[in-house]
Formats: C-alpha cells, structure tokens, sequence
C-alpha cells in the first residue's frame, strides 16, 4: 500500500520516515518529496508498505500525531493524476 504522509518537518530525512513507519512492519521504500529548483523538500512524502494490514495499522497510528513540533496527516495515497503540462518558465 502506499502511504501518503503531510506535514512533515522540512528536516526530515528519507531514512527518518522509513524508521518511524518500520515500527509497525516492513517498509519497501521511503520518499521525501522535493522542490526540483531548490531541492528544499515540500513537507510530505510517501512511504510503501507491502502488507495492508501492517500498513493500516501504520496509518492509524501515525495519522494526526505530533512529531517534531507538527501534527501529521497520514492516509492512503491516491493515484496520481494526469496533470497538463506547464508551459516552461523563462
């Protein structure tokens, strides 16, 4: 399943989110999203869990807990949409 996770501290690492996730089961991998001008992330990420029940239990237990001074939003992540392209910048 994967899991979409907001408002995370811009600090966070990859790793961070993978740890906090892994204690309630196995966790395939772990993204932080980020600017792709600046590289300063976007204060969410998503983390895939292979088993559904362990990644329900994840979500139930991380979603609307305060960690590092910031109320997480934890919920399944839903498919991502087609977006048109923006025209480029100059």
């Amino acid at each position: 399943m994967n899991i979409y996770v907001g408002n995370v501290k811009y600090e966070m690492t990859e790793n961070d989110l993978r740890d906090m996730f892994s204690a309630y089961g196995e966790v395939a991998s772990a993204r932080i999203i980020s600017d792709k001008d600046t590289g300063r992330s976007k204060g969410f990420g998503f983390v895939e869990m292979p088993n559904d029940s362990e990644a329900k239990v994840a979500i139930e237990s991380t979603n609307e807990k305060e960690i590092n001074g910031r109320t997480l939003k934890v919920n399944e992540a839903r498919p991502r949409e087609e977006r048109p392209k923006r025209a480029p910048r100059y």
